[in-house]
């Protein structure tokens, strides 16, 4: 459907946007302050510089309305547990003492004291700070960030909507605080949080906000009856108050359900929802609920997670229908753009016929403004738009770029047979134990070691010429021979290359595989300072040559303990990258699991007698809705199994997974199959643990004991610790002892003094059982 001009001028807006700047300027800020370099006034201003930028990009493309608020240094939950007071016990004296310091030792941690749990933000390979509530939770206002950064943007001349996280979804992401009883709700807590909202929400109004945004994407989940009444209770309260600015409730990631019934008849003034393919729903279900009749409706009809272009005519007829559903309509993208990189205009690198098909977070913006011209003037004020969009996505649609026939035909003979081991696990542990013959508690790490600065320098050297590919492979030797040397003189059992010839976990391998390309500067936040550079899956995947062969078998010659092959697992692969849009998520996993399963078969070729194949984003990928997990957990399995499933019995292979909620998929890793799996557990205190128990795990395990996004070292004391508890849950024969995640982004001498401890608290932890055993 071609829209009629619109009765009001539709407005273009975005719920946020990306905060690092064009170089990373953040990230280098917050990192000198960290290390001493760079003073808080320093660090502010810079902040400061990087605000006024954005807001000015957004207004100069045709953006009517700027987010504010969205702007963080670590990040944005951490950002509402300060401005609503929920501080956990032992930070309060470092915040009280100095407020960015307090703030950053939540994020982090400290020698002396544990920072709050991370874990992934919905369904996105975003992490946040998990709240830490209990029943004497004490809730109290304080607006400052969020009315300043108001101030700034209103003092520059631009309209500007706060954007906040919305109670309801704060609540449920929280978890009890330490100590709490495991089964206290943090949302009973909603009558008293909803005051300091409304004293929040006062402040900015008295600021000069006409509008503030309350984000509620956790209400695109499957919720009971209590919880959408608490939705319910929560609008009705803060929709009754009398000193508020307009609310605009959004929601993203997909289909609101029940909860639109209860948000469309709250007394607030505005909706804004999520009308991509994965929102597609909510178009069906709000003329279902009768439409937004006298409320304003914000339209995600741009994808605000993936880097496709966007299709300017669907997307009209969507803008068009909803106009008899609302009294006004305004385009936005479907999610905050912080989940996509800076600018598609800064990678020369890129084949130009590709290069066509992309937008990043500035080509959204300006996506989004054409929209909402199109839409408030009519077609014919877009027309030379809209021809340049359809031959962008023609050139797309016929691209022999992205279909390879032998890829797919491969692809296609795949047999139930062909994801299956040879042998039990039963009967391969026995055939494992004997060939590796470990210790009990046998000691290994995740994977990489710490990145220095001498391999980002051998790096750019070579990009520079100032060393040819024979003296950069001398450098990569050296430090493989010291990495191995300090796991040896450690006494860890099962030892690592260290990776050092690896620049990132995903964009390693898809630099060497088909299908792939990657991006110069295609940087996306992680978490905190940690930004990474997710690959353009673009066509049909396959592997021309080895890719990890050479570095793990040059590793296993130096030393006569078993070194691991480490590889990144196909939903990984798929999850960190932004992936293709025009064919289902499970045949790409196919493609990509043939082709690291030769690598894998080539890894045992030539000798290698442990293969770890990573999958930290199994859970991060689950559908929001459990309707939809059978079907996405039935390929992701199938496609692990299909990677690893062509070695011998005696070969052992390992998975990893981190900073996720693995309670809600336990049997899946089950069914993985995997010999031997490694898990995040320290921040969450051993929980998987007792989650595998729970569920009969029968396999291996390895819940981490040292929380390697934090900089603190953890004692002898405190890893033997977390091994007992995690001894709760698994026997002796079956636990591993490791960190929980890979050390690429630790210092060498945290690393060394924490792997010292580690190994320590296994020996002390095997000594006690040997005792209780004689």
């Amino acid at each position: 459907m071609t829209p009629k001009p619109a009765a009001a001028a539709a407005r273009a807006t975005v719920y946020g946007y990306p905060r690092q700047g064009e170089n990373r300027e953040l990230k280098k800020a917050v990192e000198g302050y960290w290390k001493g370099r760079v003073t808080a006034d320093a660090l502010r201003a810079t902040a400061a510089d990087l605000r006024r930028s954005n807001w000015r990009r957004l207004a100069d493309a045709g953006l009517h309305e700027v987010p504010t608020g969205d702007f963080s240094y670590y990040d944005h939950v951490l950002d509402t547990s300060v401005m609503v007071g929920a501080v956990p016990g032992r930070h309060r004296a470092a915040v009280e003492a100095d407020a960015l310091d307090g703030y950053f030792a939540m994020a982090r941690g400290t020698q002396d004291t544990a920072p709050l749990e991370m874990t992934k933000w919905f369904d996105t390979n975003y992490h946040y700070l998990v709240p830490e509530l209990g029943p004497d939770t004490d809730f109290t206002a304080d607006s400052r960030k969020q009315v300043g950064e108001l101030r700034e943007a209103l003092a520059l001349g631009h309209a500007a909507r706060p954007v906040l996280v919305g109670p309801v979804t704060y609540l449920l992401l929280a978890k009890p605080a330490q100590g709490v009883a495991p089964d206290f709700e943090p949302l009973a807590l909603l009558d008293r949080l909803l005051p300091v909202y409304a004293e929040v929400l006062a402040d900015l109004r008295a600021a000069g906000a006409e509008w503030v945004q309350l984000d509620e994407p956790a209400l695109v989940q499957d919720r009971t009856a209590a919880e959408l009444d608490a939705a319910a209770r929560a609008y009705r309260d803060l929709g009754g108050a009398t000193d508020r600015p307009k609310l605009l409730v959004a929601s993203y990631f997909g289909r609101l359900g029940d909860a639109l019934g209860v948000l469309a008849e709250a007394p607030v003034e505005g909706l804004a929802l999520d009308f991509t393919e994965s929102g597609a729903a909510n178009l069906e279900d709000l003329a279902a609920v009768g439409g937004l009749p006298g409320k304003r409706l914000v339209a995600g009809v741009v994808d605000g997670r993936n880097i496709w272009i966007n299709d300017y005519r669907k997307s009209l007829g969507t803008l068009g229908t909803l106009l008899g559903l609302a009294e006004r309509v305004d385009v936005a993208a479907s999610c905050s753009l912080l989940h996509v990189p800076l600018d598609a205009a800064a990678e020369r690198g890129i084949d130009p016929q590709i290069a066509r098909w992309l937008a990043f977070a500035r080509q959204k913006t300006a996506e989004i403004a054409v929209l909402a011209r199109g839409l408030a003037q009519g077609t014919d004020a877009i027309a030379a738009e809209l021809a340049a969009n359809r031959a962008d996505l023609a050139s797309r649609a016929g691209s022999v770029l992205t279909r390879d026939p032998a890829v797919r035909a491969r692809a296609a003979a795949v047999t139930d047979a062909d994801g299956r081991r040879s042998q039990p696990y039963a009967e391969r542990t026995v055939a494992q134990r004997a060939q590796l013959g470990l210790p009990l508690l046998p000691t290994t790490t995740i994977g990489s070691f710490p990145q220095t600065s001498e391999l980002r320098v051998a790096r750019a050297d070579l990009r520079a010429g100032r060393i040819d590919a024979a003296g950069y492979e001398e450098r990569i030797k050296d430090e493989i021979r010291e990495v191995l040397a300090f796991q040896e003189k450690t006494g860890i059992d099962v030892l690592v290359h260290g990776e050092p010839e690896r620049n990132d976990m995903v964009q390693y391998f898809a630099e060497r595989l088909t299908g792939y390309l990657a991006t110069e500067h295609g940087w996306v936040q992680s978490y905190g300072t940690r930004y990474v550079r997710p690959p353009v899956l673009a066509g049909d995947i396959s592997r021309p040559e080895p890719m990890t062969v050479r570095w793990t078998t040059y590793a296993q010659a130096q030393t006569p303990k078993p070194v691991k092959g480490m590889l990144t697992g196909p939903v990984t692969m798929l999850a960190w990258s932004f992936v293709r849009d025009d064919q289902p998520l499970g045949d790409t996993a196919r493609q990509v699991a043939l082709a690291l399963r030769d690598e894998v078969n080539d890894l045992e070729a030539a000798g290698t007698s442990v293969i770890q194949v990573d999958e930290p984003a199994l859970r991060e990928t689950l559908p929001l809705r459990a309707a939809e997990h059978a079907a996405y957990l039935a390929w992701a399995t199938e496609s692990f199994r299909l990677t690893t499933s062509g070695v011998r019995p005696e070969t052992q292979i390992h998975t990893h997974m981190c900073y996720a909620e693995f309670g809600d998929i336990v049997r899946a890793i089950d069914d993985l199959d995997a010999d031997v799996i490694s898990l995040e557990a320290a921040r969450s205190h051993m929980q998987v643990a007792d989650e595998l128990a729970e569920h009969g795990y029968p396999r291996e395990a390895g819940p981490g004991v040292w929380d390697i996004h934090s900089p603190r070292v953890p004692s002898t004391g405190e890893a033997a610790a977390l091994l007992r508890k995690g001894l709760e849950a698994i026997p002796a024969e079956r636990l591993w002892v490791n960190p929980d995640c890979g050390l690429k982004t630790r210092g060498w001498p945290e690393t060394r003094a924490s792997l010292e401890n580690l190994v320590a608290a296994a020996r002390e932890v095997r000594a006690e059982l040997a005792s209780e055993r004689s």
